[in-house]
């Protein structure tokens, strides 16, 4: 499973989002952190919507819905495994 997080520096949703990811051991995916400030199309897309999650199906990106920024790691584990097994 490969996941892609557009993110941005000082966004402290993001980066609690990207490090309760990296906490997870399962599913066995991996983290794409896309920094929205470097392409002008990311920007104009998600400026307003940070963190989005997208998960990378047959090339192509399915967005997740957004976890709440209090999801615990079990929650967001469970989220994961849901959309894993619907793909």
């Amino acid at each position: 499973m490969h996941l892609i997080l557009y993110s941005k520096v000082g966004c402290h949703l993001c980066e609690g989002l990207a490090a309760k990811l990296r906490q997870l051991s399962t599913p066995v995916f991996e983290l794409e952190v896309r920094e929205i400030t470097t392409n002008s199309v990311w920007w104009e897309a998600y400026q307003y919507e940070i963190p989005v999650l997208h998960l990378l199906v047959a090339g192509r990106e399915k967005p997740l819905p957004r976890p709440s920024p209090r999801v615990t790691l079990l929650q967001l584990q469970q989220l994961l495994e849901k959309y894993l097994s619907d793909n």
